[in-house]
């Protein structure tokens, strides 16, 4: 962690960092090695720690230590959890391994922990459809998720969906498809929740099919220049959930 502190101090003349678990699930460890990579990474010029991680591989234990963290160094701690699409049967069909009521449980006892939680999402799965892309968004609104990542679907060498797109099985949507359905959901959208990304990426040379070979940030302005000149704007459908009575 040193080293990339000292990279990235030079680089962007940065004072404080966020200390983040990316890659793979970050919380499947017994407890010990959990509470050892997190003390690892408290220093104090660590801001916040983000932990990648699925719906089903966290538990309250794990969760209530991160609470205790969190309250003793006066650190933002957020959750990464990678729900890709409230269609259920969609989870089931892609082999995620987990559905919708997991993602749910999870988001409940992190909130109860008063944890932070960044939900991840995939526009663009085989056999999601516009109505999915709302459910989606209106589920995380009413979860009060505070974050969302928003990725393309991008399909990787030697992968089962590689071996789908390589025979014809598998067809991607288009470019602007995916630009209008992203703006679908952010309109349904809670106003309140942080984007933290529009569209993702992966490396040319280990994908078969990668956001349309067209740079992120060229994406990121047609989805942000399309949004203004439509007038449109992030939750100005966000009209779904009874609002609080005065009393």
């Amino acid at each position: 962690m040193a080293i990339n502190k000292n990279h990235i101090s030079k680089k962007y003349n940065a004072k404080k960092f966020i200390a983040y678990f990316q890659n793979y699930t970050n919380t499947y460890f017994n407890i010990n090695k959990f509470k050892k990579m997190i003390n690892q990474a408290i220093d104090e010029d660590i801001v916040a720690i983000y932990i990648s991680t699925r719906p089903d591989c966290i538990d309250d234990e794990q969760l209530e230590y991160l609470k205790k963290v969190k309250e003793k160094y006066k650190i933002d701690i957020v959750i990464e959890l990678g729900l890709q699409t409230a269609n259920y049967k969609v989870l089931y069909n892609i082999n995620r391994g987990h559905g919708l009521a997991e993602f749910i449980d999870a988001v409940i006892r992190c909130n109860n922990n008063k944890i932070d939680i960044c939900t991840h999402i995939i526009i663009g799965l085989p056999d999601d459809k516009d109505i999915d892309i709302i459910e989606t968004a209106k589920i995380i609104s009413a979860l009060k998720i505070q974050q969302v990542k928003i990725h393309a679907l991008y399909i990787l060498k030697n992968s089962v969906f590689g071996k789908m797109y390589e025979s014809g099985k598998l067809e991607t949507i288009g470019k602007d498809e995916f630009i209008d359905r992203v703006i679908l959901f952010l309109r349904y959208l809670d106003p309140s929740i942080v984007i933290q990304r529009l569209i993702g990426r992966s490396s040319e040379e280990d994908s078969l099919f990668s956001n349309w070979s067209t740079s992120w940030w060229k994406i990121q302005d047609e989805i942000l220049n399309k949004m203004t000149k439509n007038g449109y704007r992030q939750g100005d459908l966000f009209n779904y959930l009874i609002p609080k009575r005065s009393k």
